[in-house]
């Protein structure tokens, strides 16, 4: 999406920018959960699905971030990244599942990028950044994804494994289950470096408490407790460490696994002259799969593993 040439800011804005940041929850410095208010209305989605949200290449960046050389004419275009729609499951008080008219902007959680590599420097989140509640942006009006629920059935188990904003989906997820009564189980394990890479613990630890299906587990990899014996979230599951605190086991014919984030948690295998191949280190599709689980490495809809990896 293009302006015309050497347009000044404020008129950019006013031409290429159809939604207004509402709020910003500061989890950390480079954490945000934020919501997003379209000028048209919210666009349905299924959750698990994503759109882009947008800033012009004119808008300032982020003190530290890496330097950028824009070509000419580029810093009058939108840079856009695809982000999937998160969601606040619990009403503000915490008490009650949010009610959907309640919500009128929708929910991104994003994490601040100041270093990319030398030919690609991060170019979105070290604008957003800095915004502030109120300040005007882009946000997609198409929605997409096949990383929906719609495999899962009434009675099925759900296991959710995701590292850092990688989590975002199935929150909207976790929302949508409980909403329409989900008779299954259902388990959140997150991979994070701290606690306060935890944005939504608040969350996750008031569900079980108002939900006796619901569980979650918090793996930190840099915590001082953890110096000298990280746990993965494939690793976690690999040693039956998983199952043995659920009390019920991970079996291929009723649980469905959502796998989002870090594509080394993933362990996406390769077919290579009709072989399937993992990689290494191990990841979770090598992991499931060996106890049983059944996946189509190009529709994620397909078996009983399904996943989106987040770079």
């Amino acid at each position: 999406m293009e302006a015309d040439s050497s347009t000044a800011p404020d008129a950019l804005r006013a031409k290429l920018y159809n939604a207004a940041l509402t709020r910003i929850v500061r989890c950390n410095p480079t954490l945000w959960i934020v919501r997003v208010r379209p000028d048209r209305g919210l666009a349905p989605f299924r959750a698990g699905q994503y759109t882009t949200l947008g800033l012009g290449y004119w808008e300032p960046r982020f003190e530290g971030a890496q330097q950028e050389a824009l070509a000419p004419g580029q810093a009058e275009k939108l840079v856009q990244r695809a982000y999937s729609f998160s969601h606040p499951v619990l009403d503000d008080d915490g008490a009650h599942l949010l009610n959907p008219q309640a919500l009128d902007s929708h929910e991104f959680y994003v994490t601040l990028v100041l270093q990319g590599s030398p030919a690609r420097p991060p170019a979105l989140t070290p604008r957003l950044f800095k915004l502030g509640e109120g300040d005007r942006l882009f946000i997609g009006e198409k929605v997409t994804g096949h990383y929906t629920l719609d495999p899962v059935g009434p009675e099925d188990d759900v296991l959710f494994c995701a590292t850092g904003t990688g989590e975002a989906p199935h929150n909207a997820m976790i929302w949508e289950l409980l909403r329409r009564g989900h008779r299954g189980r259902i388990a959140s394990l997150i991979c994070v470096r701290y606690l306060a890479d935890l944005g939504y613990r608040h969350l996750h630890e008031r569900l079980p408490a108002l939900y006796a299906k619901v569980r979650f587990f918090a793996l930190t990899t840099r915590e001082p407790q953890n110096l000298g014996r990280k746990v993965y979230i494939q690793e976690f599951i690999d040693s039956g460490a998983l199952e043995r605190e659920l009390g019920w086991r991970l079996d291929p014919a009723r649980t469905h696994v959502y796998l989002c984030g870090n594509p080394a948690m993933i362990g996406l295998p390769k077919l290579q002259e009709g072989r399937v191949v993992y990689p290494t280190p191990r990841g979770m599709f090598e992991v499931l799969e060996g106890r049983g689980f059944a996946a189509n490495y190009k529709k994620h809809a397909l078996g009983r593993i399904h996943f989106e990896e987040y770079w």
